[in-house]
C-alpha cells in the first residue's frame, strides 16, 4: 500500500512563513509520502500548479476530493441545485485525468429533514448515473464515500448501491474513522471487499464523540490493516486529519511515521 496525505491537512503557514503548494507538496515527500489528494472546486490553472508541484517533489497526485457534494448535493429534489454538484464533480473528474488521477471522491447525497431516505437513493441515483459517461471519458472511477450524512448506512446497503451502477467507474471510497459512529471499519471492508478504490484514514474516539491523532483512538489498525489485505486493497491509506497549531511540519513528519506503524504492525 501507498502513504498518502490530503492537501488541506498539511499546514499553510510554517514558522510564520506561508507555503505554497510547492512548498506543501515538497513538504508531503520529504516526510515520506508517496501522493497527495487535492481539493476538487479550483481552476484548471491551480491544478496544473499542483500538478507542477507533484512532479517538482517527486510525487503523484492519486485523487481529487470531489467538490459541492455538501452545498449543492445530488440528492436535492431541485435539479438546479443538483446541477451545480453535477458541473463541479465532472469538471473534477476532467481535472483528475489532467493531473494522473485515479479517483474523484463523492459524497452521493443527504438525508435531512426535507430530503427523506428513499428520495436521496432514487435522486442521487439518477444524478450519478448521468456523470458515468464522464468517468468512461475521462477513465476516472468516481468514489463513493462513508460520510455523517445519514445515508448508506449499512455494508450491504452500500454494496447494493455501488453494484445497482453496474459500471466499473463507480466504486466506494471508504473512511475508516467515519465509520467508527455507526459500524466496525473491518467488517464494512470484508463486505465491501473490491469495490473499495481509495481509503481515507483518522481516528475517533467513540466515548466522548471527538477526533484524535492516529495512534489514539478507537479504530483497529491490526484488524483493518488485515481485513485490507484479505481483500486484496494495495492502494492509497491517505491521511484525513489536521496540522498541530504549534510547529505544525513536525505533524506531517509525525503521521508519516504513525502511518508507517500501522501499515508495518
Amino acid at each position: 500500500m501507498k502513504k498518502g496525505i490530503c492537501l488541506g491537512c498539511i499546514p499553510g503557514k510554517v514558522g510564520g512563513k506561508d507555503l505554497s503548494v510547492k512548498d506543501k507538496f515538497k513538504l508531503a515527500a520529504d516526510a515520506g509520502f508517496d501522493g497527495v489528494e487535492i481539493h476538487g472546486g479550483i481552476t484548471d490553472e491551480q491544478a496544473m500548479e499542483a500538478l507542477a508541484a507533484a512532479k517538482a517533489a517527486g510525487i503523484e497526485i492519486h485523487s481529487v476530493m470531489g467538490g459541492a457534494h455538501w452545498q449543492f448535493p445530488l440528492s436535492d429534489p431541485d435539479d438546479a441545485v443538483a446541477q451545480k454538484c453535477l458541473e463541479s464533480i465532472s469538471k473534477s473528474l476532467e481535472q483528475a485525468a489532467k493531473v494522473g488521477a485515479a479517483a474523484v471522491l463523492l459524497v452521493p447525497g443527504v438525508v435531512n429533514e426535507k430530503v427523506s431516505y428513499e428520495e436521496a437513493w432514487k435522486n442521487s441515483i439518477r444524478r450519478i448515473k448521468q456523470l458515468v459517461p464522464v468517468c468512461q471519458k475521462n477513465k476516472v472511477y468516481l468514489c463513493l464515500e462513508n460520510v455523517w450524512n445519514k445515508f448508506l448506512l449499512s455494508p450491504m446497503e452500500m454494496c447494493q448501491y455501488i453494484d445497482g451502477f453496474k459500471n466499473k467507474w463507480v466504486q466506494g471510497y471508504f473512511d475508516v474513522g467515519n465509520i467508527l459512529l455507526y459500524g466496525y471499519p473491518q467488517q464494512w471492508i470484508r463486505s465491501l471487499g473490491k469495490r473499495i478504490k481509495k481509503v481515507h484514514v483518522k481516528n475517533f474516539k467513540t466515548a466522548d464523540r471527538t477526533w484524535v491523532w492516529l495512534l489514539e483512538g478507537d479504530v483497529p489498525w491490526p484488524e483493518v490493516m488485515t481485513a485490507l489485505r484479505d481483500v486484496g486493497y494495495d492502494d492509497y491509506l491517505t491521511v484525513e486529519i489536521g496540522p498541530y497549531k504549534y510547529y505544525p511540519d513536525q505533524f506531517v513528519f509525525d503521521v508519516s511515521k504513525q502511518l508507517d506503524r500501522i501499515m508495518n504492525g
